[in-house]
């Protein structure tokens, strides 16, 4: 195909000797995000992903959380996991600008083994065990790392603000109704998340979407160890148990699916309890925190599938899921009660209350 513009001009821009020959589109079929592999002068190669949401000023600052993340991971059992964000000569991290879209490069990561549709029980505890290891060394290095001008506070805020617009509303086909309901949610996610601990667990760099296609393993003796791995478009730094979610998904008894919706069932199988035994094992999980998934799934569907899904979902798909998040995702909340997966993790009762949910419009 030929060179787009922007990618001729960022290359250009990061100035590496070899010359941009061709590039071949890899994006995958539900982003809106366009992702290319660039092939070199040499024969090498790069990754160039090319993005127009948000703003530029938090996409280069995600760029530069990454790429120390990746630097600092390199003293860990993860050393080469997180594909390397192409840098500058100073060492910061490389992303380019042309009016209202943006560039990242980064280094073209190995590929080994990846996961099969449906994990079998050695792929679920493996699961849960690398990932407890990721964690914890992630943890590590986010004391190192100044944090984000992004924070689910401020993003579930934003919504909360932007439903008061009619045009936006009308454009999404939110009734009045469904803005009473939607802002409801974003009272208790707040408060159930205040009311929870939130501010007093530990930030870490976090991936969000853990897809099977994102992310390549090596197999061994016990199982399996992640490789590596190179989709960063839901990175944050926030509490651990953001990825739970998706998580629950690559485990689950039905396995990957081809036509996907996100959801609850996922967090009640028995696979998923497997999986989080065997994290809770290696990284110990609190009751406050178990219950808190409820809120890490209300926040995805709020913030990534109704405030900001066409960003994220190609159009065809995001009304899909637009529309399944008013009538089934977060309606489902109501009867969503997480107490028997924190028996069955701890092995002992739950203590907490269930969550406040908000009120149906009269």
């Amino acid at each position: 195909m030929e060179i787009p513009e922007i990618l001729a001009a960022a290359w250009q821009a990061y100035g590496d000797r070899r010359q941009l020959v061709a590039v071949e589109e890899i994006s995958v079929s539900v982003s809106t995000n366009h992702v290319y592999r660039l092939k070199l002068s040499d024969g090498k190669e790069f990754i160039g992903k090319v993005s127009s949401y948000g703003s530029f000023v938090h996409f280069r600052q995600d760029h530069q959380r990454i790429q120390q993340w990746a630097t600092l991971l390199e003293t860990s059992g993860f050393r080469g996991f997180l594909a390397r964000v192409a840098t500058r000569n100073d060492g910061t991290a490389f992303v380019y600008k042309q009016g209202r879209r943006w560039v990242a490069l980064y280094h073209k990561v190995p590929f080994y083994d990846f996961l099969p549709g449906r994990l079998n029980d050695t792929e679920i505890q493996a699961l849960g065990k690398n990932l407890a290891r990721f964690h914890r060394a992630s943890l590590r290095a986010a004391g190192h790392l100044h944090p984000t001008w992004k924070s689910v506070g401020s993003d579930i805020g934003s919504l909360y603000d932007t439903l008061e617009s009619s045009d936006w509303r009308r454009e999404r086909g939110i009734s009045s109704e469904q803005e009473y309901v939607l802002k409801g949610h974003c009272d208790a996610f707040l408060e159930n998340a205040e009311r929870l601990g939130y501010h007093e667990w530990p930030k870490l760099p976090i991936l969000i979407d853990w897809n099977i296609g994102n992310f390549s393993v090596g197999y061994d003796a016990t199982g399996f160890r992640f490789f590596s791995r190179w989709d960063y478009d839901w990175f944050r730094i926030e509490p651990r148990m953001f990825d739970f979610y998706f998580a629950s998904r690559v485990v689950r008894d039905s396995g990957d699916q081809e036509v996907f919706s996100y959801t609850t069932g996922p967090l009640l199988e028995p696979r998923f309890i497997a999986f989080l035994r065997a994290y809770h094992a290696r990284y110990p999980l609190s009751e406050a925190e178990l219950l808190f998934l409820k809120e890490a799934y209300r926040f995805f569907i709020l913030n990534y599938v109704v405030h900001a899904g066409e960003h994220f979902f190609r159009a065809s798909l995001w009304h899909r899921l637009m529309q399944e998040a008013l009538d089934e995702y977060l309606p489902s909340l109501q009867q969503l009660d997480l107490r028997p997966l924190v028996e069955a993790v701890l092995e002992r009762p739950a203590t907490m209350p269930p969550d406040p949910e908000p009120e149906e419009p009269v």
